[in-house]
């Protein structure tokens, strides 16, 4: 198998952006995007109905965990800025690789991809600085959304309609730039292929372009049905882990969450009883930074793991050890 190997520099402490790359091979034919539109009551009776019968069953994120997929979110923000608003994108090309090099800086408060769109015009138009963003990002994004009158929904289908569209005409290049991390894929694929273990990804990622980075670049193979969107569903991922737990085997199948976002971490925190039974793991390569690592170092509930450890745990599982 062969997927991009890439030196795991942690995001909020890189010292220079990633590469973007492109290709000049020919689009293959474009990845369809039908399994999205999976209901969330649908979505949900998968949960419910998959992975039963494991020893250990591991969900997991996606973007920050699996995969670097930041330079290109970052370059379909800036793509879907230039559709919305070509009056204040066209004529500022000449600022692009700035705002994108400020877009890996601030990718620690993004929850959900159409965020990058807005981030590319406040820091295209320095409306808010990096050190802003990464402090308040959440108090921000509501006044720019009425500010320049967005829809939430609308912008997610804006945002999914530009990866689909630049899939479509040349899915290479798309590839590209989403970069599996080293080990992990191989590491999934030897748990996926265990009879002791289940692998769920959830994510806020629609689910054809996790589908896709897997299949492509990881040679991954997870079933439709076991990979879970929020951003589709409007699931929370606390109630996906609460699915999972529910329908386990029995109460002595272990349960292992693991994410980049130290906030939906402290969620499952929050729910208390309900969930105790996962363990909770922060990776220490994904999209996080120095204080939130700090912070998770010292809740009880959480570990932070380093990708020679969160390897080592899904082998381990895989071999039943």
């Amino acid at each position: 198998m062969s997927f991009v190997v890439r030196a795991l520099i942690p995001v909020a402490r890189a010292s220079a952006v990633a590469p973007r790359l492109c290709t000049d091979r020919p689009a293959r034919a474009p990845i369809g995007a039908n399994r999205d539109r999976t209901s969330t009551m649908a979505r949900a009776e998968a949960s419910a109905s998959a992975g039963t019968g494991a020893d250990v069953v591991f969900a997991l994120d996606f973007d920050g965990v699996v995969c670097d997929s930041e330079p290109e979110s970052s370059i379909s923000g800036w793509k879907h800025g230039v559709d919305l608003w070509p009056e204040v994108f066209g004529p500022a090309d000449a600022e692009k690789g700035r705002v994108l090099d400020e877009l890996r800086l601030v990718r620690p408060v993004v929850e959900t991809g159409f965020e990058n769109t807005l981030l590319a015009r406040a820091l295209l138009e320095k409306i808010h600085t990096v050190d802003d963003i990464i402090a308040d990002w959440g108090g921000l994004m509501p006044g720019l959304m009425e500010r320049w009158g967005c829809d939430r929904g609308e912008m997610v289908a804006g945002y999914g309609k530009i990866r689909d569209d630049w899939m479509a005409a040349d899915l290479d290049g798309w590839l590209a730039p989403n970069l599996v991390y080293p080990g992990v894929a191989e590491a999934c694929i030897a748990a996926e292929d265990s009879a002791n273990c289940d692998v769920f990804i959830v994510t806020t990622k629609q689910a054809r372009f996790a589908q896709a980075i897997m299949r492509e670049k990881g040679n991954l193979r997870i079933p439709d049905e076991r990979v879970f969107s929020q951003t589709v569903s409007g699931l929370p991922k606390t109630d996906v882990l609460a699915d999972l737990q529910a329908n386990a085997r029995d109460d002595a199948v272990r349960l292992v969450f693991v994410e980049d976002k130290l906030s939906t971490l402290e969620k499952v925190c929050k729910v208390g009883a309900a969930l105790e039974r996962w363990e909770l793991y922060l990776v220490d390569w994904g999209y996080n930074t120095e204080a939130e690592r700090a912070r998770a170092a010292a809740n009880p509930r959480i570990t932070v793991v380093s990708v020679d450890r969160f390897v080592g745990v899904l082998r381990g599982a895989a071999e039943g050890k």
